[in-house]
């Protein structure tokens, strides 16, 4: 089951996730506002795109967030035909159902999820269509992907949970030892230690993607040990709201979720798709686009820090911010050597930067500080 399976889930529990419309604010991040498109020559010609999501487009999570960047595209280039299909199973008829919309006419496809083979099976049989899979890993010909650089968010995250931790104990609360989850809690424990090298994370994996028991569990364990920061990666706030109840802090993924915790809510590692979604048509309108390009959205045009949290002080905030700014306008690598594993290995030189297709899908080892991975 991958990431994205979960997420189509959240709907199930009836969250109103406040703040998801405008998932940037209080971040300034000016890049994800696709400029006004003015139809030119060729645009005339017959454009169509389609949306294909794992759930429903009304989650308040991140199937919402793929409707939404549709929608943009319909405002910025009202010329171009739109389509979606929701609720999606992954199985052969998610298949059919591709390859019908490639039939009726789909110049592009946008996966909200990897569907991997049962999307291959499609474009095989539809060259003329472009697939584009969120979190896919096959880039070749008509077949491309896109994903979130969300370890430069989640390290920033990890900066705040650093200067604000009395215990020095942080803790995660994730899914499966998979290298999204590596990357996430990596990141995050290396922003703490880049301004308090006392920290340590202790990780607590419910082995699923969307278990609000064991989520609600995983979270007081962590607290109970000790923990007064958290972070995850998980669809529900049930983390967030654990953290309000016993007064501690905590960050969260994909949307604003503080209205669940507002006195406990850090900020959040967001995800926006409008700029990914609306420059890649444009390149289609002008016939620069490149199906088989990989994609990984940065900082500022795709992910983002949510904007703070109420009780986050003046001083973090500033500190913190000073470090963004610079990945925004300087390109600031900041996971960079040495780093060492949890057996004291040095697994990144002195000075070298993490590549970032490695920080995608291949960081497989948790990093010196971090229990609960290995």
């Amino acid at each position: 089951m991958s990431r994205r399976d979960f997420l189509r889930l959240s709907g199930l529990l009836g969250l109103t996730l406040t703040g998801a419309s405008s998932l940037l604010a209080g971040c300034t991040p000016t890049a994800t506002q696709a400029p006004t498109i003015i139809p030119s020559a060729a645009a005339q010609k017959k454009v169509k795109i389609a949306v294909f999501h794992g759930g429903p487009i009304n989650d308040e999570g991140w199937d919402m967030l793929h409707h939404q960047a549709m929608l943009a595209v319909k405002e910025k280039f009202p010329f171009v035909e739109t389509a979606y299909v929701e609720n999606q199973p992954y199985s052969a008829e998610a298949t059919r159902t591709l390859e019908q919309l490639a039939t009726d006419g789909a110049n592009i496809i946008f996966l909200a999820t990897d569907y991997s083979d049962l999307m291959y099976a499609a474009a095989v049989n539809h060259p003329e269509t472009i697939f584009l899979e969120c979190n896919g890993h096959k880039a070749e010909g008509n077949v491309g992907w896109f994903y979130v650089e969300h370890w430069d968010p989640s390290y920033l995250i990890g900066m705040a949970a650093g200067l604000m931790t009395k215990s020095n104990k942080l803790g995660y609360v994730g899914s499966f030892p998979y290298s999204s989850v590596y990357t996430s809690v990596n990141s995050f424990h290396l922003g703490a230690r880049s301004v308090n090298p006392e920290v340590t994370t202790s990780t607590v994996l419910v082995n699923s993607w969307f278990d609000p028991a064991a989520e609600r569990q995983a979270a007081e364990a962590l607290i109970n040990s000790g923990a007064d920061m958290l972070f995850g990666i998980m669809a529900t706030p049930v983390y967030l709201q654990v953290a309000e109840e016993k007064g501690a802090m905590a960050a969260t993924w994909t949307v604003d979720s503080r209205a669940f915790g507002p006195n406990a809510y850090i900020s959040s590692c967001l995800s926006d798709w409008v700029y990914y979604y609306t420059t890649t048509v444009q390149k289609y309108i002008d016939g620069t686009l490149i199906a088989s390009e990989p994609t990984l959205l940065p900082i500022g045009k795709g992910t983002d820090r949510d904007a703070w949290g109420e009780k986050v002080p003046e001083d973090v905030r500033t500190k913190v911010d000073a470090v963004r700014e610079k990945m925004l306008t300087e390109g600031l690598q900041v996971l960079k050597g040495p780093i060492y594993d949890t057996k004291s290995t040095l697994r990144v030189k002195e000075g070298e930067i993490m590549d970032k297709l490695y920080l995608y899908s291949k960081w497989d080892w948790a990093v010196e500080g971090v229990t609960g991975m290995d």
